[in-house]
């Protein structure tokens, strides 16, 4: 008599996000709405969903250079934003103690 052996194999959650994310995922899609054969409007879908490393790889990098994404701009903002707050506060500290 022999002896049948079944090979499995599980996947968690962790280990197909790691897959999808290093071989990387396209879904695309369109959306018209249209009344007697008049486009009103029409909706291009496109989503990537991919590790940053093969978002690169594949030349995808735009968060590089958007403004409301880099730290840099950020910091600047907080910069600003705590000179002016200081700016303020000299004010009314001055306008106070010339009461």
């Amino acid at each position: 008599m022999s002896q049948i052996t079944h090979a499995t194999q599980a996947s968690t959650l962790a280990d197909i996000l790691e897959r999808v994310l290093d071989k990387g995922v396209v879904i695309a899609g369109d959306i018209k709405v249209q009344i007697a054969d008049i486009d009103l409007i029409t909706l291009k879908i496109r989503l990537v969903v991919a590790s940053v490393d093969k978002a690169k790889e594949i030349g995808i990098n735009w968060w590089e250079d958007d403004k409301d994404l880099s730290i840099n701009t950020r910091f600047k903002k907080l910069q600003d934003e705590n000179n002016l707050l200081k700016e303020r506060l000299v004010k009314l500290e001055s306008a106070r103690d010339s009461v």
